[in-house]
């Protein structure tokens, strides 16, 4: 799998945004990556040297739609990675 295809997009949350003072960056990955794959990924896309990788897998959410209609979000998994202390990622810089 090549790098691009394991990260998927940057999530832009408040708690995001926090963990980024100490070096942890929340990303969207593809559900079945793994956390070696993932810490490849970020170093090779980023430059940084990778310490930790948590992950965990988010659940759909029903939601309504038009009236009566429901539905549910989509199922996907979550990875934050914590790179070496004095580093960063530029994508999120402040």
């Amino acid at each position: 799998m090549d790098a691009r295809d394991i990260i998927i997009r940057p999530v832009i949350t408040e708690h995001s945004y926090d963990g980024m003072e100490y070096g942890v960056y929340t990303f969207e990955v593809a559900k079945e990556a793994n956390k070696i794959e993932i810490a490849k990924a970020v170093e090779e896309l980023f430059d940084v040297k990778v310490v930790k990788v948590n992950t965990m897998n988010v659940k759909p959410k029903p939601k309504r739609f038009r009236y009566n209609q429901t539905g549910y979000t989509k199922a996907w998994k979550k990875a934050m990675v914590t790179v070496a202390e004095g580093q960063s990622i530029e994508l999120f810089a402040q």
